[in-house]
């Protein structure tokens, strides 16, 4: 491990985005594709690191043309791939998805017969630098199955409680064999992480609660110290366990694609925490971030930088144009 602990890892799904560019055309009319670096906690690293954060992925990609994209990516938006490793038996997933805006993003995964990303093993994890890191994120997706699941859990606990342990609930049901496993399984990581962040379908998985405000008092039930709950077109509601709360509105944009939107705001997230900044604060700059990537394409190259936060927030909306290279 370097002297310099990471600020930021994250740990789980890798593969190439295969999106669309033609808007509101079903997939199976659609000609022309853009090829992306996709996953949502690899996004989340990308995210962060476009905001000055020295970040690092672990997960695991299959030993072929895809899998040198993506290291080849990782590299280019400034994301340490050291922990992004080969499983020569399985193919680099790939995700498609239909693009019919303001709210239809249908999404088409595969990772079949198995995803490398869920062959991680907690054998095999720097479990130093896990343990260091500033800020560890991890997926409810990687405990869909082992040995990814073990390796999850094992993670979350190395750290000890430490203070930036998030779970993204990230509720996927089409990737897990036996969806009814995923409560138990929530609450068992909820345990270990200090923060956890969910929309209210996914603390409904996880809690049992949908109502925004139980949700985040069922989540610091169970044990975390920061509830950070997406509700969608009404904003997000966050919630600490010594009573301190935050609810702010979306910031408004004019959709094009929401799919990395939820990943952007993660990493937008643990920057601001990182950070130390007021709670309101965080989640403003969280939004904004969102609501940027929700006016793009793509997932990972629309991240934003922060000087973009800065002027969607100046300027009341998420619709920007992109910055070119």
């Amino acid at each position: 491990m370097d002297a310099e602990p990471y600020e930021l890892i994250t740990m789980g799904r890798l593969g190439v985005d295969l999106y669309p560019l033609q808007v509101g055309v079903p997939l199976a009319r659609v000609e022309t594709f853009g090829k992306f670096l996709g996953g949502s906690p690899a996004n989340v690293a990308v995210a962060a690191a476009r905001l000055g954060r020295r970040t690092a992925l672990v997960s695991r990609t299959g030993a072929d043309p895809f899998g040198e994209y993506l290291h080849e990516e990782l590299a280019a938006f400034g994301v340490d791939d050291r922990w992004v490793t080969a499983v020569p038996a399985y193919p680099t997933p790939v995700t498609f998805c239909e693009i019919f805006p303001p709210d239809d993003f249908p999404i088409h995964f595969y990772r079949q017969p198995r995803a490398p990303d869920l062959e991680i093993h907690a054998a095999e994890l720097d479990l130093a630098a896990v343990r260091a890191a500033r800020a560890f994120w991890a997926t409810g997706t990687g405990l869909s199955v082992e040995p990814s699941r073990a390796a999850t859990l094992g993670a979350l606990r190395e750290r000890g409680g430490a203070d930036l342990t998030v779970l993204d609930l990230d509720w996927r049901p089409v990737l897990w064999p036996d969806p009814a496993e995923a409560g138990p399984l929530y609450r068992e990581a909820l345990r270990t992480a200090t923060v956890a962040v969910g929309n209210l379908d996914e603390c409904e998985v996880a809690t049992g609660e949908r109502e925004p405000y139980a949700a985040a008092r069922a989540l610091l039930a169970a044990g975390v110290r920061l509830a950070v709950v997406k509700q969608g077109p009404k904003g997000v509601l966050a919630m600490t366990a010594d009573g301190e709360s935050a609810e702010v509105a979306p910031l408004p944009v004019d959709v094009v694609n929401g799919l990395g939107a939820g990943d952007a705001f993660g990493g937008a997230l643990c920057d601001g925490l990182l950070a130390g900044w007021d709670l309101d604060r965080v989640l403003r700059r969280a939004n904004a971030a969102g609501a940027i990537v929700a006016g793009r394409l793509a997932c990972s190259p629309a991240m934003p930088y922060a000087d973009e936060i800065d002027r969607a927030l100046a300027t009341g909306t998420g619709t920007l144009p992109e910055r070119t290279p």
